[in-house]
């Protein structure tokens, strides 16, 4: 595996790595509260959305979508006086305006990360934060980016994380950041219980993910070393080593996907390098 080549440096906790058609990749900066727009060695502020943005993707009109985690503190310890939310950003302009902050009349907690389909929906995870009464759970949504619907699709998990989609659109992972397992639903909008497919072994933690052209999940893996971990659809896991024990976030890109954008996020880096495959294409971006 060849060096990485750092993209961006002095970021605050960054992650949700977006790479856009133009050469650049857009990340949250979760403790700045900013979105930002890297290129070789240059960055630029899109906006200062606030509170805690997660994770990004573009959506089917050309806009960034954020799981916004509404500034929570350390080990996900709520802050009473933010509230979680998915928020969407015109790249333009950089104005922002929230989309969903509950399902229903359940308030989301902290969303975390998100992925469309390939019939335009938004499918985001909510981790849950802890209060002063006890855990407040998440789960799995799939909502309509112009806040016209949204279904929860599994709830009281541990600590829902990264989300992926099958190539062949059939089939939803999600990473649960605690107990270090990658999990999958069917892609269908009714409440379901997960499937297990994989721990990822040792003492990690697993946060966001991306997946492969094979079906493949790619996801960063927290503690030791810090890694990537790919895990097939049949279970097997294997990784490769990242040096930042808080690696938090990958992205495929390039004209035949085979480079990787990750987040360093203890040292404040967005890197790239050389994939041993190539990603999936997304469907918008």
């Amino acid at each position: 595996m060849q060096e990485p080549e750092i993209i961006a440096e002095g970021l605050a906790f960054p992650e949700g790595p977006v790479v856009m058609a133009d050469g650049s990749v857009i990340v949250v900066e979760t403790f700045g509260g900013r979105i930002t727009r890297c290129w070789n060695g240059r960055k630029e502020t899109i906006c200062e959305i606030g509170d805690g943005p997660n994770g990004g993707a573009i959506g089917p009109d050309g806009a960034l979508y954020v799981c916004n985690n509404g500034g929570i503190g350390p080990a996900y310890f709520a802050r009473t006086d933010r509230v979680g939310r998915i928020e969407r950003v015109d790249l333009a302009t950089g104005r922002f305006e929230r989309v969903y902050d509950a399902c229903g009349d359940k308030p989301l907690s902290a969303p975390n990360d998100l992925m469309f389909d390939c019939d335009g929906n938004l499918w985001f995870t909510d981790f849950g934060r802890l209060e002063v009464s006890g855990k407040q759970y998440g789960g799995l949504y799939c909502a309509r980016p112009d806040g016209s619907s949204i279904t929860q699709i599994a709830d009281r998990a541990t600590s829902f994380n990264g989300v992926g989609i099958s190539p062949d659109m059939t089939t939803v992972y999600v990473a649960d950041t605690i107990e270090a397992r990658i999990y999958a639903f069917a892609r269908k909008l009714e409440k379901q219980k997960p499937r297990f497919v994989a721990t990822v072994p040792g003492k990690v933690s697993l946060d966001s993910l991306a997946m492969t052209a094979a079906g493949s999940v790619c996801v960063a893996t927290i503690g030791e070393q810090g890694a990537i971990s790919t895990v097939t659809p049949h279970g097997e896991v294997s990784s490769i080593p990242t040096g930042d024990q808080v690696t938090t976030n990958i992205a495929f890109g390039g004209s035949e996907m085979r480079f990787a954008w990750i987040t360093y996020s203890m040292k404040g880096l967005l890197v790239k390098m050389r994939w041993p495959e190539p990603g999936m294409r997304l469907i918008y971006g």
